[in-house]
């Protein structure tokens, strides 16, 4: 099997776990209740110490703004927040992948220049 049908076959398997993965637990756990971990973490504090859990601060922008902020604000800042988190992955994997070819690369010119690499090696003895 060459590289490049491999290299395909893998991406699609990967593809296929990662939807299992989103969309078994929607199916598997039928009238589930998927909260945030904010929600289940002042729920535990409720639990343990048997008093209703108090924030330590104010968000910023909820003092700057006199209230909470509107659920559409904060799922524009996780989607930006995500994005920028996207963005510096995906550059630090594309200069590694792109260094790697430069390396390469590299090594093929000091061998191409380097005129020992041209000459034949010694005949063996008999």
């Amino acid at each position: 099997m060459n590289k490049s049908k491999h290299n395909k076959t893998l991406a699609i398997v990967l593809i296929i776990a990662i939807i299992l993965i989103a969309l078994i637990p929607l199916f598997a756990l039928k009238g589930a209740e998927f909260g945030g971990s904010d929600d289940a973490g002042s729920q535990m504090v409720n639990e343990i110490t048997g008093e209703e859990y108090e924030p330590w601060f104010t968000p910023v922008l909820e003092q700057a703004l006199n209230g909470e902020l509107p659920g559409e604000v904060e799922s524009l800042f996780f989607c930006v927040q995500t994005g920028i988190g996207v963005g510096i992955a995906a550059f630090v994997m594309g200069r590694l992948v792109e260094r790697k070819k430069w390396m390469k690369e590299d090594q093929e010119e000091k061998a191409d220049s380097d005129p020992k690499s041209k000459q034949l090696p010694p005949a063996k003895q008999p």
